[in-house]
Parts: C-alpha cells; sequence; structure tokens
C-alpha cells in the first residue's frame, strides 16, 4: 500500500498537494470541494494589508449608522484640541481597520469548522507592524500556520541589496515575537545571493520556504497606451526554474520547501519531490480544470510509486537533490554548456 502521508511546517498532510492562495480558496463551497478531492492542505487567499486600507477608507466614508454616529461626535471634537483630534481619528481608523479585517478571520474560522485539512492563512503586507499584528489575529481566530507573502521587487534605487533583503528578516524577527504557531516565507528570486539569503532565512525561526513568488509581469497595450497585468496564469513549462532552486536547496537549509509555479500535473510533482520538496502547491491547474482533476493526479502518484517500488513519499523525496546526484553541476551551468556548445 502506498502512503503519501508527509510533514510540512509541523503539519501532517495526507498527502503534498496544498492548494495555493487565491480567489479560489476564499469561499467554504470551494473549501468543501477542495477537501472532497483530496488536496493535503489549503492556503487561503491572501489578505492584503492595501485591501485592509482600501476598504477601511470606504468604511469610514460609508453610510454605515456607526460610522455615521461617530462621526458627528468626531466634528464636535476637531475644534477643541489637536490631541483629542489624534485620539478621535485613531478610534475611528481602527474601528474600522478591525471591521474589515473581521470578514478574513471569520473565513479562518469557517474553515475550521467546515473542512478536516490543515488551514494556512495568508498575509501579504507592506509594513512591518501590519505583518505582526494581522499574524496574532490568524493565529487566534485557528489557523494552524500562515504563510508570510513577501513579494519585495528590489526596484528602489536609493537601497542597497542589504538593505531590501535585511525587510524580509526584520518582518520574520516581528512575526515570531507574536505567535507561537508555524509560518513560512513565500518569496520571489530577486536576490543577490538567493542560495545564501534562503540559508539565512531558513535559520531565522521561520518553518518553510515557498519557492517561488510568481509575479504578474506588466504589458503595454499600443492602441490604448495602457499597462496591463500579462500571463496571469502560470504555464506547465514554468515548473523549471522552481525544480532547479528546490533541488539546489535541499538539504542545505534549515527548513521545510514547498515548491510553487508551473505544477500542473502528476509528473511535475513527482519531479518536484525527487527535487527535495516537502509539498507543492497548485492554482493556475485548479483555474482551468476545476478541483475534480485531484483524485486523478493522486491516483496516478501512487502507480508510479507501486511502478518503481515505493511505499512513500519519504523513500524517493530528495533521490535527485543536488546532493544526491551522480552529477551535482547537472543543476548550474554545465546545461548550457552541452545545450548551446554546438551551437556557439
Amino acid at each position: 500500500m502506498t502512503d503519501l502521508t508527509c510533514n510540512y511546517l509541523g503539519l501532517t498532510l495526507k498527502n503534498p498537494i496544498i492548494v495555493g492562495s487565491s480567489g479560489l480558496s476564499s469561499s467554504i463551497e470551494n473549501l468543501l470541494d477542495i477537501t472532497r478531492n483530496g488536496a493535503g492542505a489549503v492556503v487561503l487567499k491572501s489578505i492584503f494589508e492595501e485591501q485592509i486600507k482600501f476598504e477601511t477608507d470606504k468604511l469610514l466614508n460609508s453610510d454605515d449608522p456607526q460610522m455615521k454616529s461617530w462621526h458627528e461626535a468626531f466634528q464636535g471634537i476637531v475644534d477643541k484640541s489637536e490631541f483629542y483630534f489624534d485620539e478621535a481619528f485613531e478610534y475611528l481608523t481602527s474601528y474600522a481597520k478591525e471591521h474589515t479585517l473581521n470578514h478574513y478571520l471569520q473565513l479562518v474560522k469557517d474553515a475550521k469548522s467546515a473542512i478536516d485539512i490543515p488551514v494556512i492563512a495568508s498575509i501579504h503586507c507592506s509594513t512591518q507592524y501590519d505583518w505582526q499584528y494581522f499574524a496574532k489575529r490568524l493565529q487566534d481566530a485557528g489557523a494552524d500556520a500562515i504563510e508570510l507573502n513577501a513579494y519585495i521587487l528590489p526596484s528602489d534605487f536609493t537601497k542597497t541589496s542589504a538593505e531590501i533583503e535585511k525587510v524580509y528578516f526584520d518582518i520574520i524577527t516581528e512575526v515570531k515575537k507574536y505567535i507561537t504557531i508555524p509560518f513560512s516565507l513565500k518569496i520571489g528570486y530577486y536576490f543577490s545571493s538567493l542560495a545564501q539569503t534562503a540559508l539565512k532565512l531558513s535559520e531565522s525561526g521561520i518553518s518553510g520556504l515557498t519557492l517561488f513568488n510568481r509575479p504578474y509581469n506588466p504589458d503595454i497595450d499600443i492602441n490604448t497606451l495602457e499597462i496591463s497585468a500579462t500571463n496571469m496564469f502560470s504555464n506547465p513549462e514554468e515548473y523549471s526554474h522552481t525544480l532547479r532552486w528546490v533541488a539546489l536547496l535541499s538539504g542545505k537549509i534549515g527548513c521545510n520547501i514547498a515548491a510553487s509555479t508551473g505544477i500542473h500535473n502528476h509528473e511535475t510533482i513527482i519531479k518536484q519531490l525527487l527535487a527535495g520538496a516537502d509539498a507543492v502547491q497548485m492554482v493556475s491547474l485548479f483555474y482551468r480544470k476545476g478541483f475534480d482533476v485531484l483524485p486523478e493526479i493522486i491516483e496516478n502518484i501512487k502507480i508510479w510509486m507501486v511502478q518503481h517500488q515505493y511505499n512513500s513519499i519519504a523513500d524517493f523525496k530528495g533521490l535527485m537533490s543536488q546532493n544526491k546526484v551522480n552529477n551535482p553541476a547537472s543543476y548550474e551551468r554545465v546545461q548550457f554548456i552541452r545545450q548551446y556548445s554546438s551551437i556557439i
């Protein structure tokens, strides 16, 4: 009998397939469908700091009876004292922020009540304070773990690479002070030294790294002269970049690895596990084909394991990582040389 059980972020998953964070994981109906079709865990749709700010501003200017009565009281304070003005405004914005955040916290609570697979909450923030504030609230709501989605594009010409990368460590340091549940960090690949940074991040107290954030790259409409996002969904060929880094980091960093981007079938899942991933995250496939494809993917992994006489994920995980292959250079420059030596 094949055993697909695996451990990720200290959680026991019945298989290594995690439905990643997206709009698909923002409703109880979908979460029930995800569970029925056999996923090992789910990452809820991210709560964005910008979303909280937008909803807060909208609520502050809404016709909500509570807000209207406070606005009236607020106006009476304005002329009295700058101190009281600041205090009242902070109270008002705190209420609005809490009102908006509660919608997401309710999703976490409802998910925990409705499904029996691990529920991983996701945060996408831009300021240090809000990371810790949101993380604590998500833990209190019952999340099994948290994924910190930290996508910081190194596009600030006034900051060095060291200053930009320090932000990641500052986030981790602050979040650790406020939560006890495991948390992972989802990162992009824009680092001056990805290997060294990944190693240091893995030693900072996180339980896992998700490789990688997939940026929505811009495109330009030459007729309307407008900027838009392109290639919203990944394609099956995109897995190779993640595969390389999973293989390079496996066995060398001190935390779990979740592979993400371009994972559309059982073959790619098996490849990522062979490279050393502890779990994989899938999203784009479900937008195209729905969650009904999951049982077939899981069954095909089992068939492959039987064919190769593997009883458990642990029997083959990491067998093709850089640490264990006969030619470690296969994951680095040697492939470039082989591919192009006859052309150049």
